[in-house]
């Protein structure tokens, strides 16, 4: 039978293991030969383990690099299950981790329509962190100029201009480029801010959703700032991007009159975004009359501007997309938590309204003597527990029931209990027959104090096992006073008459009721 090939590698791999010791043995041997007439024979031995050393640090120093690699390779593959992600080394490797803790999120939404808007959200910013543009956002009011702006720029910039991209409900992109810039510039034209009605509202909005997606803003105004602009303008600023204000329509005034406002909108300004990013332009200069021939038409004035974008774009402009694409990224994030914290809400609610009729049957079952409802029902172990794995918190029911006697104990020195069983009386009293009161009270106040608890465990496992600045004690309260409010209150009433009350009296008719006769034989 013919040996297999793998064989025949293994043997001749030995050979050549072999062949190789038996040279470097004869090697070893030759050199201590020769250094044995050159060398005493005292000084053989220690030259021996100095070269040989000196030579293992030397090839362990060559061999460290590739070694460190292959390790970090083979960690980074075979990180385990659940294993915190390496820390990002730069923004464009932070959004991409943002983007799959979405992923992790959208597992767990089970709202279709808000999961799919999710996803779609997720691949735009994705599909952003493979664009190679500038985005720059033109805002400003229908008067300002913006577009005339837009035009002015489109006309004079140095490079390429191409056509208008396409429009979006009055939003215009176009792709330009500028010399010595290796990326080219989408530059949009968004709809007239502050206009009034409702379609110039829905416009207004459609603008912002274009700065929150931009790399540079541009706000252009033809004058000192309003309080409809001022506002916008701090809008904006608070987005956390670069930011270019710009005074047009300087072709109007003075010069003395354009330096007076553009100190005086600088000085609104400060704090917020650079003296040098407040700047004056003239997009669209008025006509001279010419005596006896044609108007002049005067070129805009544009050239500090000009300078002034290219100058950050050039400077700034790699940093401008790395850090919107993260703030994209993060907002998209906290979009998936708050819906999956509304979610957590929901379902934590369901499981104390739950506990809450449980209690309250429990207690209409086996009535306590007075109003010793800790231990029974205002305060439940697995409650706690099923409230805590929908935050993702795993407890035993020993730390549940020290949780849960925990906040018992302060709804009993709170003075909760007492405070919730006289209004629940007060609000029986006048609909429950008197031989149904107490027991009524005590089956309906344990369910009103069950609720309270478990909302106080919710609010507790939504800020991640903290009790808050307040303690314990401040998270109760609060918690009492929402449920007994008039409209919390009478909504609770309204659903215990038809789940504990009313069962009750049809239990006491049934046992009031003379025995039928053969019942009686």
């Amino acid at each position: 039978m013919k040996p297999p090939a793998r064989l025949w590698l293994w043997l001749g791999g030995g050979l050549l293991v072999l062949v190789v010791i038996t040279a470097v043995l004869q090697a070893i041997n030759n050199l201590v030969w020769q250094l044995s007439y050159l060398l005493p024979a005292w000084l053989v031995g220690p030259f021996m383990l100095l070269l040989f050393g000196g030579g293992a640090l030397v090839m362990a120093r060559v061999a460290w690099p590739w070694l460190e690699g292959w390790r970090r390779n083979r960690l980074g593959n075979n990180r385990p299950e659940g294993a915190p992600p390496a820390p990002p080394s730069n923004r464009q490797e932070a959004a991409q981790q943002q983007l799959q803790a979405v992923d992790q999120l959208l597992e767990r939404i089970r709202d279709a329509v808000q999961r799919e808007a999710l996803q779609q959200e997720r691949a735009r910013v994705a599909a952003e962190l493979e664009r190679g543009d500038l985005v720059v956002v033109v805002f400003g009011t229908g008067s300002a100029g913006k577009t005339s702006l837009i035009r002015a720029l489109l006309k004079d910039v140095v490079g390429q201009v191409g056509a208008a991209m396409g429009s979006t409900d009055a939003c215009v992109s176009y792709r330009l480029r500028l010399n010595n810039l290796s990326r080219g510039i989408r530059l949009v034209d968004t709809p007239g801010i502050l206009e009034a009605g409702d379609a110039g509202q829905r416009r207004e909005q459609l603008a912002r959703k274009q700065a929150a997606e931009a790399d540079l803003l541009l706000l252009v105004v033809d004058g000192d700032l309003r309080a409809a602009e001022q506002e916008v303008f701090t809008a904006l600023a608070q987005l956390g991007k670069r930011l270019l204000l710009v005074l047009n329509k300087c072709d109007l005034r003075g010069s003395e009159e354009e330096r007076r406002l553009l100190a005086l909108l600088r000085r609104r300004c400060q704090g917020r975004i650079e003296a040098d990013d407040v700047l004056a332009a003239s997009a669209a200069p008025q006509s001279v009359p010419m005596p006896g021939g044609k108007p002049l038409q005067p070129a805009p004035e544009l050239d500090a501007l000009l300078r002034r974008i290219a100058h950050v774009l050039h400077s700034d402009g790699e940093e401008l997309i790395a850090d919107n694409i993260l703030m994209q990224s993060r907002r998209l994030s906290a979009a998936g938590r708050r819906l999956l914290n509304d979610q957590r809400q929901q379902d934590a609610e369901a499981v104390v309204d739950r506990y809450s009729w449980i209690s309250a049957g429990v207690i209409a079952a086996t009535p306590l003597p007075g109003v010793d409802l800790l231990g029974a029902a205002a305060v439940n172990a697995q409650m706690v527990m099923e409230i805590g794995r929908i935050h993702g918190v795993s407890l035993s029911r020993a730390s549940a029931q020290e949780l849960a006697v925990s906040v018992g104990r302060t709804l009993a020195s709170l003075g909760v209990i007492k405070g919730g069983m006289g209004l629940i009386s007060a609000a029986l009293s006048l609909n429950v027959p008197a031989l149904l009161l107490s027991l009524a009270v005590q089956a309906v106040g344990a369910g009103w104090l069950t609720r309270v608890a478990g909302r106080s465990f919710i609010t507790y496992f939504q800020q991640d096992q903290d009790w808050g600045d307040g303690g314990m004690q401040e998270v109760v309260q609060r918690q009492y006073d929402l449920n007994s409010r008039d409209s919390a209150l009478k909504a609770f009433l309204s659903a215990a008459f038809n789940r504990v009350v009313e069962p009750l009296q049809r239990q006491q008719k049934r046992e009031q009721l003379p025995p039928r006769p053969q019942e009686r034989s």
